[in-house]
């Protein structure tokens, strides 16, 4: 018997989904070259067992949709939108290629040797659209281009970002997978022509965000008729996230901080909710999507403010804006005595003569005995220097650990954990420093403003949101940081310091509207003897009459504009732009 069936099982991973069948295979006993040899029996059945002489195998994929960013009222962050593909027929540049090429270079921002490069592809032919780069949509360049012989523009897909800088270290962007994304996603159905997320909430959602094609394979009949489909899924589009974020917020915000290096953070202090976090100077993210250039690229890596650097997620130095913390953890402790006076002389101040040649010092000399009231309206630096020592050094540490402080934010966006000390305090100085926001502490600026939240709501540390959620209910991240009548005495005391008419934040007044803040100047001084080094300035304010808003804002080198002061209004006109 010269021929023979073997039956298999074929299972095979397509675009449109897993196919499976089974099926015999023939094969024939033939002599070749004096030898028998077994050679299978090729027909179209072992393709697909469908197919019949003369068929052919068709595929066609649906493409799911990318599922879209939006901020708490509806309006998009990240889109799904058009641009606009601009290209040439080489066959249409007409007689003068050269100076066609060149005021397309010139129009586009980019070299002749680029369109060359793409000109000189091996499939381009003298008929066929080769694209250059690619547009925004309505761009005012579109007239000029398509003056120029053989130049086509047309629509094609493409993530978009309306809010542009304003928007793009919190949302990032999406680009081609990588070959190292592609190894490590690939079991997941990635393949080398997909978009990924590539920074911010479009990495962090990746999973949710992306959708998964769908397709169709089918045999043509040899008259070209649709004979018989072997398998169909429909696309499953990603999912829609809406945030907590207001865009018009997140806007405001990042005009008050541009140019400026900083980061600032808005929050609503009932119920923890995320309104917008913003970091400056920024980067456009759709010049990635469309294809950035080196040279631009080159720019922003060698930019020394580092737009591409997203501040709103680290830590710094936070100043006197930690005097709010250290009188929490002294009235918590009974170390504070909200009522007593103090007497202190003079601008400077050391515990005693172990210090050698340091000194705390302050700002004014209310040439009188000061409270706890007192020092924070004037933010008296000696104070709570003062203030620290009694305290003590785990003391401090646990006081602060009750804040959060030391501890990851539970929060979908990574943002650096808040710091006090690495282990114990070195020396009396250094636990001193950090009384007042020096010495080794560091914090964010979102938590900031969840920690000067806790003043309206009990002395409850709400956990922050950034999705917004029908229904939700505010969560608790620590409570009881500050007992609930310890609290309301730091708040009444923050009101002063806007109302006071030497407090240090009285531009900050809004008629009719209570505020309750505070200023910071923290100093970057490598050492006691650093005479250059340079100072970032901070406010956090928040409203206490029906608790809507609080902003926490760091904006670094003010030092040679008013320090803390140079904030102050940028944190007021966003304030009275959204409590008015």
């Amino acid at each position: 018997n010269n021929k023979i069936s073997i039956p298999f099982d074929m299972s095979m991973e397509t675009a449109a989904g897993t196919v499976k069948f089974s099926h015999n295979a023939g094969m024939v006993l033939e002599k070749q070259n004096n030898k028998s040899e077994w050679h299978i029996v090729w027909n179209e059945q072992m393709i697909f067992p469908q197919m019949g002489p003369g068929d052919k195998v068709r595929f066609n994929l649906s493409e799911a949709q990318r599922g879209e960013l939006l901020d708490r009222n509806g309006k998009e962050l990240a889109a799904n939108g058009t641009v606009q593909s601009v290209g040439v027929v080489p066959g249409k540049l007409g007689n003068d290629k050269e100076t066609s090429k060149s005021k397309i270079a010139s129009i586009l921002g980019i070299a002749v040797d680029q369109i060359d490069s793409l000109l000189n592809q091996k499939w381009v032919k003298d008929d066929l659209f080769v694209p250059i780069a690619k547009i925004p949509e309505n761009d005012g360049r579109t007239d000029d281009l398509l003056k120029i012989p053989g130049v086509k523009i047309t629509n094609v897909k493409a993530r978009v970002y309306p809010y542009k800088e304003a928007m793009a270290q919190l949302i990032g962007w999406v680009g081609n997978i990588s070959g190292d994304e592609l190894k490590k996603l690939n079991s997941e159905g990635y393949t080398d022509s997909d978009i990924i997320g590539k920074a911010g909430l479009e990495q962090i959602f990746e999973k949710r965000l992306r959708g998964k094609n769908g397709g169709e394979i089918w045999i043509e009949g040899s008259d070209n008729s649709r004979k018989q489909t072997i398998i169909k899924t429909e696309p499953q589009n990603g999912e829609d996230i809406k945030l907590t974020i207001d865009a018009n917020m997140q806007d405001a915000l990042y005009k008050q901080l541009s140019p400026d290096a900083g980061d600032a953070a808005a929050i609503n202090p009932k119920t923890g909710e995320v309104l917008a976090l913003v970091s400056s100077p920024s980067y456009d993210p759709n010049q990635l999507v469309l294809g950035i250039s080196q040279s631009r690229w080159k720019a922003l890596n060698d930019d020394p403010k580092k737009p591409l650097m997203n501040r709103f997620a680290q830590v710094y130095a936070p100043g006197s804006t930690f005097k709010a913390i250290t009188a929490g953890i002294g009235l918590k402790t009974g170390k504070i005595n909200p009522d007593e006076k103090i007497n202190i002389q003079g601008l400077t101040w050391q515990k005693d003569k172990s210090w050698g040649d340091y000194y705390v010092k302050r700002v004014s000399d209310p040439k009188r005995p000061v409270n706890l009231k007192d020092a924070l309206v004037y933010s008296d630096n000696i104070y709570f220097a003062m203030s620290a020592l009694k305290i003590g050094g785990k003391p401090m540490i646990d006081g602060a650990a009750s804040f959060g402080i030391g501890e990851d934010i539970p929060f979908e966006y990574p943002i650096k954990k808040s710091m006090i000390t690495e282990g114990n305090f070195q020396n009396d100085i250094q636990l001193a420093d950090t009384g007042y926001g020096q010495g080794k502490v560091e914090t964010s600026t979102l938590h900031l403003a969840l920690i000067y939240s806790s003043l309206i709501n009990n002395g409850n540390i709400l956990k922050p949101a950034l999705e917004l959620k029908e229904g939700g209910t505010p969560q608790v991240w620590h409570e009881g940081a500050i007992p609930k009548d310890k609290a309301e005495i730091i708040l009444n005391d923050l009101i002063q310091v806007v109302e006071d008419s030497k407090g240090t934040a009285r531009e900050c007044r809004i008629p009719n509207v209570s505020i309750a803040a505070k200023t910071g100047t923290a100093e970057l001084k490598a050492d006691k003897n650093d005479k250059e080094a340079k100072e970032n300035g901070w406010f956090v304010a928040l409203n206490t009459d029906n608790p809507r808003l609080a902003v926490s804002m760091m904006i670094e080198d003010v030092g040679a504009r008013g320090g803390s002061h140079y904030v102050v209004p940028k944190v007021k006109n966003v304030l009275t732009g959204f409590l008015k």
